[in-house]
């Protein structure tokens, strides 16, 4: 199944409304699965699912996991960065949907 570029938006779009485990999980799926039928990246698959294993996201944990065996050292710790870049963008966005909850 090939997602497309309006699905990513749609992600995105449901994160910004509310940070939930689930919304970061369904962008790490779509990169990790077919983008607009370019096949997976699984540099952002694995930022994603970083970052909803950090929400507390067990299917997460477990395809990050899976795509670790696809990835070279090097697209692991881009991935790393990559999240961790992501939370210091997103400093207000975590802290509000932590006040919501």
């Amino acid at each position: 199944m090939a997602f497309t570029d309006g699905d990513v938006t749609e992600a995105k779009a449901a994160i910004e409304a509310g940070c939930k485990s689930e919304d970061l999980f369904r962008l790490g799926l779509i990169y990790s699965t077919d983008l607009e039928d370019k096949g997976p990246n699984f540099v952002e698959a694995h930022k994603w699912f970083n970052l909803a294993v950090m929400m507390g996201s067990q299917p997460a944990k477990a395809y990050r996991e899976e795509i670790l065996m696809e990835m070279s050292k090097d697209d692991v710790t881009l991935a790393q960065r990559a999240a961790r870049g992501w939370l210091a963008e997103n400093r207000e966005l975590l802290s509000s949907t932590k006040k919501a909850a």
